[in-house]
């Protein structure tokens, strides 16, 4: 009781902050959806109590059944204040209108009373005739014309605001009577939410006279779910190796092209560049293809004199390698200077594994669907909430909920919440079927099934048929949800749209 509490105060303070931003329509759009929901919670109530002994999955029942009518009421609340806002409004609007209204009239007696006793004064024929010259008559039409537009859009005018006077009066009227049929409609929602807040105490107190039996329960089915949890989490991890193994294996294989690449790119290079050496110093010339050209010797400065012969010479020599001797430096190494200096060679001790570019679309799309993710069963409710809670009855027992445990209907279909491949089917006796399917970096795992209609390897589409809900051992219907970042449990309610 004190969890619920806490939760309708959260509510609470987010509608306050949120509400402003919030339209009438949207809110009964969401209080519609919220009674729907409220009558699918009941009805998976029912389904609890055909065993008249009163067990867990009914208290989780009421309890899923509380926060709906908490919800449903907390809801009514940001309607009754936007009702409220929108009545506040119309009625200053209707203050304005009137005062407008108000100085329009005064406006037009005036002129009226004006034009009344000036009347001989105004006479339109006189008026017009009395003009000085033709333009002046025209002038005077048209001032005649202005003055009788302007007493004619006043009317108009004054017309105009009286209709909307009274639309917004008929507005004002429609929203006080939605106000009072929403006072009502919250007072029976409290009237019944005290009525299921006396049931669940009831519950409450039948199940503590079964406290050891309780324990003993929750303490087993800990230790099942602890097996399962640790088979989930180490199929999650293995997928993550292979993923990473995967990755770098691709990645060798880019790098090895590259370096192929790379080698026969220099290979072409040194091929094209070889050829007969003429000349010497620095006029030495490395001629492709076998072509020769004369090359004027350098003068001679102690050595063998130019005899104007052409051709190589045994003093420019006839070898075709750059060497010390004929000054072409000494440290000079094509292939060395070529391969050391290419990026792939200087980020190779940098390097680390990457997605592939399709597990990154795959996660890229899950993380674009946060919060928009259908539901994993067509319908149903969350019993059981996400991470450490304490027992509802044996307090001193803590519950890890590593996901989200949905109540459904008997024989329901779990089905993917979005495009994946199924990775891991794992099966525990006393827990039904587990099967995890991959999402990119996510993954999504669903577990407590009686039968499972994918193997190993296929690639599932969102909302498709994954398997049957099996029944718990108070014969009731429930999927546990879960969603794994790489090794990070996260809270699926986060993920998936609203109910």
């Amino acid at each position: 009781m004190q969890k619920s509490a806490v939760l309708l105060c959260c509510l609470l303070f987010i509608g306050l902050f949120a509400g402003a931003q919030t339209s009438r329509s949207e809110l009964e759009k969401r209080r519609q959806a919220l009674a729907e929901s409220l009558k699918e919670t009941q009805e998976q109530l029912e389904a609890t109590k055909k065993d008249h002994k009163v067990s867990m999955s009914q208290l989780n029942a009421l309890k899923a059944k509380l926060a709906a009518r908490e919800r449903l009421i907390h809801n009514i609340n940001m309607e009754l204040n936007a009702l409220d806002k929108d009545i506040r409004n119309s009625a200053s609007e209707v203050k304005g209108l009137k005062s407008d209204l108000k100085v329009q009239q005064e406006r037009y007696a005036q002129s009226i009373r004006y034009a009344y006793a000036n009347r001989s004064s105004y006479n339109t024929l006189a008026f017009v005739f009395s003009a000085s010259d033709f333009n002046d008559v025209l002038r005077r039409l048209k001032y005649m014309k202005k003055y009788r537009d302007f007493r004619r859009n006043q009317v108009v005018a004054i017309r105009n605001t009286q209709n909307k006077i009274e639309q917004k009066i008929t507005v004002l009227s429609n929203a006080k009577n939605q106000k009072g049929q929403l006072l009502t409609t919250e007072e029976q929602q409290k009237t019944e939410l005290e009525a299921e807040k006396n049931e669940t105490n009831k519950v409450v107190e039948e199940l503590k006279g079964r406290e050891k039996e309780l324990m003993a329960d929750a303490e087993n089915k800990r230790k099942m779910t602890k097996r399962l949890d640790n088979a989930i989490a180490d199929a999650i991890r293995k997928e993550i190796e292979l993923a990473r193994k995967k990755a770098e294996e691709e990645e060798r294989r880019r790098r090895q092209e590259e370096e192929r690449k790379a080698a026969a790119a220099l290979a072409a290079e040194k091929t094209n560049s070889s050829g007969s050496v003429y000349g010497s110093g620095g006029n030495k010339v490395i001629l492709a293809g076998g072509a020769k050209y004369d090359v004027p010797a350098a003068p001679a400065t102690g050595g063998t004199p130019n005899t104007g012969k052409t051709g190589p010479t045994a003093a420019s020599g006839a070898n075709n390698k750059p060497t010390a001797a004929n000054g072409a430096g000494a440290n000079y190494h094509p292939v060395a200077n070529t391969v050391d200096n290419t990026p792939h060679q200087r980020q190779r001790n940098n390097y680390t594994p990457m997605a592939t570019p399709e597990t990154a679309e795959l996660t890229k799309g899950f993380e674009n669907n946060r919060g928009r993710l259908p539901w994993p069963v067509s319908s149903g409710v969350v019993v059981d909430e996400f991470g450490k809670h304490k027992h509802a009855v044996a307090t001193r027992v803590e519950v890890e909920n590593n996901g989200i445990d949905i109540q459904t209907t008997r024989g329901a279909k779990a089905r993917a919440v979005f495009e994946g491949t199924v990775t891991k089917i794992i099966s525990i006796a006393g827990l039904g079927q587990t099967i995890l399917i991959n999402h990119g970096k996510y993954f999504s795992v669903y577990s407590g099934l009686s039968s499972v209609d994918v193997r190993m390897g296929d690639n599932v589409n969102t909302k498709q048929s994954i398997g049957t809900v099996g029944n718990n051992e108070d014969g009731v219907s429930i999927l546990n949800f879960q969603v794994w970042k790489g090794g990070d449990k996260m809270n699926p309610q986060s993920w998936i749209a609203p109910m």
